[in-house]
């Protein structure tokens, strides 16, 4: 069987050193769509180096770009990567990520779930310096094919929309060369820039990464519930129900309570199409 959950469970975490600077972190907020307009204050957050804070979401490609699958190579994962999807992603920050930083990150593989027709993997990423832990990553990705190992169904992480009306809406254009932009951080994907790749997965055109539409929406929620200060925000996660193109208008509704705030993302244009589900940012 090309997943050997026991293997994967047992084997030792890769351990890596990674390093980033101002550069990288406004690299990426730029790739989210920051500094729009460019001499906004509140822009400069996060594209001015003397003025800089990083968003938790950072961490999924501090370093070493694609993070979020650095434990696909690990023993008892033999799997088609034609037949992998990401599925979800959950960040949780132990404190604000520094500007320019150096860090131990260990992956593992923390958990394998049988969801009948498929499985789904959860690859955990961990980093540390010489001040104590970071940040904690959980990538769930979709095998299809996988399934029926008879293996534990994994907890059931759906959020019910609540029935009342959304405390606030926002819109946030995506720009055509937005996955351009955002693939210098680290996620080459074709899929994101070539239309004749694009075409052979299915889709008509280039898809925007789906970590993009995730630090995009957390930028829209700091920016608008949490005043702007990413220091508050302490776990964010989120269900890849769709894919969006740039060029497309993301609507992004939130419903505020204590300590957390519960999101919905939609492609605006094609009729309120999911794109990011059961989606919560927690936060002091």
């Amino acid at each position: 069987m090309p997943i050997d959950v026991s293997a994967a469970l047992a084997a030792e975490p890769r351990r890596a050193e990674i390093r980033w600077h101002h550069k990288d972190v406004q690299l990426y907020h730029l790739g989210l769509g920051a500094g729009t307009p460019a001499t906004d204050p509140d822009e400069l957050r996060y594209t001015l180096e003397s003025r800089l804070q990083v968003l938790p979401s950072f961490a999924t490609v501090a370093g070493a770009g694609t993070a979020a699958f650095g434990g696909m190579g690990a023993p008892g994962i033999d799997v088609d990567l034609a037949a992998v999807l990401h599925g979800g992603q959950t960040v949780r920050v132990h404190r604000p990520i520094p500007v320019t930083g150096r860090a131990v990150q260990t992956s593992k593989v923390a958990a394998v779930y049988d969801k009948g027709k498929a499985a789904v993997i959860v690859l955990r990423t961990e980093a540390s310096d010489d001040d104590g832990p970071l940040w904690t990553n959980d990538a769930q990705i979709f095998v299809r094919g996988e399934g029926g190992f008879g293996g534990e169904r994994g907890p059931a992480d759906r959020l019910t929309v609540p029935e009342r009306a959304p405390d606030r809406t926002v819109e946030r254009p995506i720009r055509d060369d937005q996955a351009l932009l955002y693939r210098l951080s680290g996620d080459w994907n074709p899929l994101h820039a070539d239309p004749a790749f694009a075409k052979l997965a299915g889709f008509d055109r280039p898809i925007l990464h789906g970590l993009c539409t995730y630090g995009m929406t957390l930028k829209a929620v700091t920016d608008t519930l949490l005043d702007g200060d990413v220091s508050r925000i302490t776990a964010y996660r989120t269900r890849f129900a769709g894919v969006v193109f740039p060029g497309e208008t993301l609507r992004v509704r939130m419903w505020a309570e204590e300590g957390r705030v519960q999101v919905t993302v939609t492609a605006a244009e094609r009729d309120d199409a999911p794109v990011l589900a059961d989606t919560l940012v927690e936060h002091a």
